[in-house]
């Protein structure tokens, strides 16, 4: 598959883990955001409306925001 690059912003936390990651977990971390950016982009509803809904599902599987930030500092 060919590929392109684009740059998104996130948080510094986060910039931080993925900078962090070895290249296969990047490779990994940009097969999973490929795939997440590419159904939220063909869906019907807006990015924001995907986005609360990833939260909300998040949030009612017990994801909170400090098990998210231990799961991105992991090494």
């Amino acid at each position: 598959m060919k590929t392109d690059q684009i740059t998104i912003r996130v948080d510094k936390e986060t910039a931080e883990a993925y900078r962090a990651a070895s290249d296969e977990e990047r490779r990994k971390i940009d097969s999973l955001l490929t795939l997440k950016l590419r159904s939220a982009t063909r869906s019907q509803m807006s990015i924001k409306t995907y986005m609360d809904e990833i939260s909300r599902r998040a949030k009612k599987r017990g994801l909170t925001p400090e098990i998210l930030k231990s799961l991105l500092n992991e090494e």
